[in-house]
């Protein structure tokens, strides 16, 4: 591929925001005292609510520097005691396990102490002038503030806090924690408690404090960082990519995406999880970087669509990563959930069903998929449970089909089907989104990075084994479902699927001109998800010049709102001739809009196309 040009920090510019944002405590005190002055009156309550993860005490002590208040409070003192609410998130947490929990209903008033809540709103009260100053998650309990900050927190910046102990969770005293046991505890708690809290306050706040960096905080004007969302809901854009290390993990994404050769190896790389990336908006010179799901929050029916708002609420429904084995092991021998389960065992309303889509391969490369026939299911537990005991390692073999992969071949996994990517391979990860609902059976013998085998769910996996899913039955359905749908002047279309159980639909279009695409707008269609799986650059395009030029790179991946409708997709830069190539996921609507305008009827084609198979 040559040298890497795939963009690790993409931003979308806000218009008209170039002298909306400040950065560094005296210019971010500065802007807080002309705000205070512009009121014009004697008293002014500045809350800064926060995200948990946020470090409440350093942003108490640089405000009260800058802006002298004469009555500062942190909203976290007035917090139950850490018992309780262990007592509180006990429920949540699902006993002694070490991954699963059940998503949260908790609200986040639960987690105070309404006494301490109701002395802190008098202490407020009686100050008649000057500043108060309250910080904190909650700090809104205590006051509504006449200026409202929000400090955010991206998912990437948390996680390394908790590693780092730190950070514990929200109202808990366990920063010393295993990180392990912290991500869960903020996955099915915290985590749903904050987001519920801060979804009306994406329209409230005054201001968004940006203090990823802690050296170099950012404050931004509140109606900037909104037309930011609005401004992603309008034209194609990219998350910040997130890269991550795996007991597995390999090295081809050191070379393609540009990143530190010395480390070890890169496992994953999140590059369209909104509820783990984070998205940066340009203001002049600065870039504020926030989580990504607050454009989901604030902007659902613009970026997703009537029909996928209407079923998915505001979550983001598709999940886009790469999964790096290069030089690396196998991934876990596993299997997800069915709908059922995952509703009735961790409070989740769809399942993680998914695909692996072949960016590139060593000869040796495979995928491990489906049953082998007759595989006797007790034998093969009897086998899995002695190998995770430390007895012989499991015979995969025996039981498990091991299919050659090859560049550009596309696996189709839905809930129930054992599976695990080899050795070797370059895994496009096109999946729904509740990401962390994998349940591990064997792990091939080895150790995570902290030297500590990984958790294993046998019982939970053997309980979701679709038995019937043998050779025959997944070289019919899910290897390389590909059938020509469409073609024009310079491009073809191919549905690649994914499979008749999985909401997700796949498309894969090669192109040396110019390839007419299409959202179906919000009414009648919904969100695209797109990575340029083949070719060096290709530039995004408006029709009418509604939105700039929007160049992307190999191997990165973009969404495309349902609100934008049609747009194009061209050859950038590269060799001539040369097709490039692009894969498409939505969600299917029943009807939905496709390339030259043409509309198929999935619900009444889907399973009935007889292409050929490649």
């Amino acid at each position: 591929m040559g040298a890497s040009n795939y963009d690790r920090s993409p931003f979308l510019a806000v218009p008209g925001a170039d002298a909306a944002c400040v950065s560094g405590w005296g210019a971010i005190g500065t802007r807080l005292r002309e705000a205070i002055a512009a009121r014009g009156a004697t008293r002014a309550v500045v809350v800064v609510e926060c995200y948990p993860g946020v470090d409440e005490a350093g942003v108490a002590d640089c405000l009260a520097r800058e802006l002298r208040p004469l009555l500062s409070l942190r909203s976290a003192e007035a917090l139950k005691p850490p018992d309780d609410i262990d007592r509180l998130c006990a429920p949540w947490l699902g006993g002694g396990d070490p991954v699963f929990g059940y998503l949260s209903p908790l609200e986040l008033p639960e987690f105070f102490d309404g006494g301490r809540v109701a002395e802190f709103k008098s202490r407020v009260a009686a100050v008649t002038e000057g500043v108060v100053l309250v910080v904190g998650v909650g700090g809104r309990m205590i006051a509504d503030g006449d200026i409202l900050l929000y400090a955010d927190l991206a998912r990437w910046e948390i996680q390394r806090r908790q590693r780092q102990g730190e950070i514990g969770n929200l109202g808990a005293s366990n920063a010393g924690q295993s990180p392990g046991a912290k991500y869960k505890r903020a996955f099915f708690i915290d985590w749903r408690v904050a987001d519920r809290w801060k979804k009306p306050l994406l329209r409230r706040f005054d201001f968004l404090l940006d203090t990823n960096d802690r050296a170099a905080p950012k404050l931004a004007q509140g109606d900037a960082v909104r037309r930011g969302l609005e401004e992603a809901t309008r034209r194609p854009f990219r998350v910040v990519p997130f890269f991550d290390p795996g007991p597995w993990g390999g090295q081809w994404m050191k070379e393609v995406c540009d990143l530190d050769r010395t480390a070890p190896n890169y496992a994953w790389c999140f590059d369209c999880v909104p509820e783990e990336n984070s998205l940066l908006l340009g203001m002049g010179e600065h870039r504020v970087e926030i989580p990504a799901i607050d454009i989901v929050f604030d902007r659902p029916r613009a970026l997703l669509g009537d029909a996928v708002h209407a079923r998915f609420g505001d979550e983001f429904p598709i999940r886009f990563d790469l999964l790096d084995t290069m030089g690396g092991g196998n991934l876990s021998f596993q299997v997800h959930p069915m709908t059922e389960y995952i509703q009735w065992k961790f409070g989740m309303h769809y399942t993680q069903d998914e695909s692996y889509y072949i960016l590139d391969a060593a000869p040796d490369a495979c995928v491990y998929l489906g049953l082998t026939p007759g595989a006797d299911r007790a034998a093969m537990a009897r086998g899995l449970a002695s190998a995770q005991a430390g007895g012989a390692p499991f015979d995969d073999a025996k039981y498990v089909n091991r299919w050659p992969a090859r560049k550009h071949d596309h696996f189709l996994i839905p809930a129930g089907t054992c599976h695990c990517s080899g050795k070797n391979s370059m895994v496009l990860e096109i999946s729904a989104t509740p990401y962390i609902f994998t349940f591990k059976m064997w792990d091939w013998a080895r150790l995570g990075l902290d030297g500590r085998p990984r958790p294993i769910h046998l019982d939970h996996g053997l309980a979701n084994i679709q038995w019937g899913r043998d050779t025959d039955w997944v070289r019919e359905n899910l290897i390389n479902r590909v059938v020509a749908i469409a073609s024009g002047e310079g491009w073809r279309e191919e549905r690649t699927g994914l499979h008749e159980r999985e909401f997700i639909e796949t498309r894969r279009h090669w192109f040396s001109g110019r390839v007419p695409h299409d959202t179906g707008g919000i009414e009648r269609g919904g969100v695209n998800v797109l990575n340029l799986v083949e070719g060096q650059e290709a530039v995004v395009e408006s029709p009418d010049g509604a939105f700039a030029p929007f160049v992307v790179h190999y191997a990165e991946t973009f969404i495309v709102p349902a609100a934008v409708g049609k747009y194009t997709i061209r050859p950038g830069v590269g060799p001539a001739n040369r097709e490039m190539g692009t894969m498409k996921a939505f969600v299917r609507t029943g009807i939905f809009a496709h390339c030259g305008g043409r509309s198929d009827r999935m619900v009444a084609t889907h399973g009935q196309e007889k292409g050929r198979k490649t």
